[in-house]
């Protein structure tokens, strides 16, 4: 009988300590070729392994962003096509997704979302690869049951036209909320600004209206990105995809204040210059970035404590071909490419106290990821 007891206790402490190192890896992916559109994965947060089976597989046509409310039971993701569309599903206690309805974005290669604070509104970044009409931020109604309703508002910039063949027409590539969510930042890679919104949950029909002042402007030809907030937002930092840079700003009022600006390659050559995602470590002490091209590196920077500005720490290869975003697991002990052109998903260790990346513990085959997002 103590045998018994002790095996059942044995199991149940496995079974225990599996559970607390257990997260949900959710991939985005253009369908292109051989994906089919969203995977869900178990990950274990102990030891760095994706599981190779998905737990699930959601079809859906290039979803190439992933966006999460904040109780984590309803999914967005656009679907990055000409005459684009944005996607909603439902996730259940379990994980389970199902798919709930799709809305048209009313513009072409939608590639960003987010969703405001009181969840009322998805803002979606279309890109528009063709110069007319260009890319446009519009605004997307969420029901209560997570079904979204049709475009209510658009916006369009003016094009820099710097470089007559990727800025001859306004390209909004990401929009992203201040931390109090009272403000929404659309980079604008064809206008080389960052345009600041207002945003009034209230007004049902037009819930942005222009800032004072209402844009940032960048340097000519930089083509500006994705923007992430300090965690209480004193602080922002912006890649420019064009010119492989990232820049430190100072927030005060709401407007960005520029203080710093740093490559993030020692290539000159035009091809190593293609800036993507950037993310920061929960402690704020660690900003990473991708830089795609002919580069393909994650580059670590160490935050400053005092005034936010960086310091390089790291240049780590992604072992693949263009990480087109990358995620740090819920432990922080890993970080996670999407390697989108060398279809692979790379896991790499990382140490938290350093901040530095380390050996690569796992590499995923898995059709052009695009995003990856986790579930706790």
């Amino acid at each position: 009988m103590n045998r018994i007891w002790t095996n059942l206790l044995t199991a149940s402490l496995m079974s225990l300590t599996m559970t607390a190192h257990a997260a949900t890896l959710l991939v985005g992916s253009y369908t292109d070729g051989a994906s089919q559109g969203i995977y869900r994965y178990a990950f274990d947060s102990k030891t760095g392994h994706i599981d190779p089976a998905p737990l699930q597989v959601v079809k859906s046509v290039s979803p190439s962003w992933l966006v999460l409310s904040a109780d984590q039971r309803q999914l967005f993701a656009v679907n990055e096509t000409p005459q684009g569309h944005v996607s909603s599903f439902s996730i259940s206690g379990k994980g389970e997704i199902t798919p709930l309805n799709q809305v048209a974005t009313r513009g072409d290669e939608p590639t960003h979302a987010s969703l405001s604070r009181d969840q009322r509104y998805l803002f979606v970044a279309n890109y528009a690869v063709a110069p007319d009409p260009g890319g446009s931020l519009v605004v997307v109604p969420v029901a209560k049951d997570g079904k979204l309703k049709a475009v209510v508002q658009q916006a369009r910039h003016k094009p820099s036209g710097v470089d007559p063949e990727r800025q001859a027409g306004a390209h909004v590539h990401s929009l992203v909320l201040s931390p109090d969510g009272s403000h929404l930042y659309a980079c604008d890679l064809g206008a080389d600004r960052v345009f600041i919104y207002r945003y009034d949950g209230a007004s049902s029909d037009r819930p942005l209206t222009p800032a004072i002042p209402a844009s940032v402007e960048l340097p000519p030809g930089s083509g500006p990105r994705h923007l992430l907030f300090y965690a209480k937002g004193q602080h922002a930092y912006l890649t420019l995809e064009m010119s492989a840079e990232v820049v430190m700003f100072d927030v005060q009022n709401d407007a960005l204040l520029e203080r710093q600006r740093l490559p993030l390659t020692e290539h000159k050559e035009a091809a190593a210059r293609a800036a993507g995602g950037v993310h920061l470590s929960a402690d704020g002490r660690f900003l990473y970035v991708s830089n795609r091209g002919t580069a393909n590196e994650i580059v670590v920077f160490r935050v400053s404590k005092d005034d936010g500005q960086l310091a390089l720490l790291q240049r780590r290869t992604v072992e693949g071909d263009h990480p087109r975003e990358f995620a740090l697991d819920p432990s922080e002990n890993f970080l996670l490419v999407a390697n989108q052109k060398s279809n692979q998903i790379v896991v790499m260790r990382r140490d938290p106290r350093t901040g530095m990346l380390g050996e690569t513990v796992q590499t995923l085959p898995q059709e052009a990821p695009s995003d990856l997002k986790f579930i706790e």
